[in-house]
């Protein structure tokens, strides 16, 4: 009978076990920088492929490579280690196991592997239309968190590197056998993540590729596969439809870099660019993705002068146009915008509101909590009948939003939770503030 440890000892963490590499040829790698590393990440969740406890059985010093060409996602696997028990049903097929979550072409010969890495390098582009780009400077690429995205850099700077996000769908040559190939994301870094159907014929998809330049060859580019998001529509009333962020992801070795608000800035340009759709949704979020969403909504908001002008009252916008204009008063204190100056209030203007929530294609909650938030950011802290107001406005739509758990309270608790949920959500707009304002 096995002991603990002697089980220990042959289990392996498959988070950690499993390495995952994006590899380029040779003369894509010599163009790249010592910071930048595309090699040797691991998963942050196994549980779909392994089993809850993400634990792996039978081996020891288990290596799991799974590597894919950076631009086309062609696929290898080769499993490692010292020793393996005899084949028994605790002990885990790895290769059996992952093979029925990836592509049946998937190489074993790391050679082959390599020759097909470089003849994708030279071949492979992206498919669908391209929707957004944006320019970023070699040097400051992966640098960390919230770095600024400039659209415009020198086109001759040989380590000016372009990103694209581009629109697919099933119907799109070639992308059915691609999304074959990237869907093995959406279970390694999406908690709750599943294959969507390729039955299901509306779906459509924005991805995004690094476009490299080679030093060797400036006249020689290549596509980096980044990350990508799921897009479902849904049918709004009378003739057109909600487009749904459904998954998004953006790979650990891009991550924290800004690609993340650039996609969102791509999917939100494309919703306000088409006709056919009414508005923009997101199925489910996770709070970090929800922070994204915010931080990218206020910042357009902002940026839109007449918006802020109406809103807010002329002084509202600076003559460079777009932020909000803090004055100082002769000690030096920031001004804060006079209640009543603009149609924010509070209490906001409905119809007003409406107009420009349809307008600007954005879903009804979420529009709320924006206005909620620049009000908040600009309202007189010491204007009593603002502050009540204020309260009132935000209380009621939180009021409606939880009307059948608050109605199971007696008046009493009810009141309180509902102060208290006002409370907290005071508390995050100022956070969130903080990273935008």
């Amino acid at each position: 009978m096995a002991t603990p440890a002697s089980v220990q000892q042959w289990t392996a963490d498959a988070n950690e076990a499993l390495s995952l590499s994006l590899v380029r040829a040779p003369e894509d790698k010599a163009s790249l920088w010592a910071r930048e590393v595309y090699e040797g990440f691991h998963p942050t969740f196994t549980y779909p492929l392994f089993g809850e406890e993400e634990k792996l059985y039978g081996y020891k010093d288990l290596s799991i490579d799974l590597k894919f060409a950076s631009g086309s996602l062609v696929q290898y696997l080769n499993v490692r280690h010292s020793e393996k028990l005899p084949s028994s049903s605790t002990v885990d097929d790895i290769e059996g196991t992952l093979s029925k979550f990836i592509p049946p072409d998937y190489y074993t010969d790391e050679e082959k592997f390599l020759e097909r890495v470089e003849h994708d390098a030279l071949n492979f582009k992206p498919l669908g239309q391209k929707i957004y780009s944006y320019t970023r400077a070699a040097t400051t690429l992966t640098k960390g968190k919230n770095v600024a995205i400039p659209q415009v850099l020198s086109p001759e700077d040989q380590e000016t590197v372009d990103f694209e996000v581009y629109h697919c769908t099933w119907h799109t040559p070639g992308f059915r056998e691609f999304h074959r190939r990237m869907q093995l994301f959406v279970l390694l870094y999406i908690e709750g993540g599943s294959y969507i159907s390729e039955t299901e014929d509306t779906w459509e998809f924005a991805v995004l590729y690094e476009k490299r330049r080679r030093r060797s060859s400036p006249d020689v580019t290549t596509y980096h596969f980044v990350g990508y998001s799921t897009l479902y529509p849904f049918y709004c009333f009378p003739e057109r439809v909600r487009l749904r962020i459904s998954q998004f992801l953006v790979l650990p070795p891009y991550q924290q870099d800004g690609h993340g608000s650039a996609l969102y800035t791509a999917i939100y340009q494309h919703v306000l660019a088409s006709p056919s759709i009414a508005e923009l949704t997101v199925e489910d979020p996770a709070e970090a993705f929800e922070d994204l969403r915010d931080r990218n909504d206020l910042k357009m908001l902002i940026a839109n002068d007449k918006f802020m002008r109406e809103g807010f009252g002329p002084e509202a916008v600076s003559n460079s146009g777009g932020k909000v204009a803090h004055g100082r008063t002769k000690r030096g204190k920031s001004r804060t915008m006079r209640a009543g100056a603009g149609k924010m209030g509070p209490p906001a203007e409905r119809a007003w509101l409406e107009k420009w929530r349809t307008e600007l294609k954005i879903a009804g909650r979420q529009f709320n909590r924006l206005v909620e938030m620049l009000v908040l950011k600009h309202m007189d802290p010491t204007d009593e009948r603002a502050l009540r107001a204020y309260r009132l406005q935000v209380k009621e739509r939180l009021y409606r939003f939880n009307y059948e758990i608050l109605m199971q309270l007696d008046k009493q608790d009810r009141q309180q939770k509902l102060e208290e949920t006002f409370q907290g959500v005071v508390a995050d707009y100022k956070r969130i503030l903080g990273h935008v304002l």
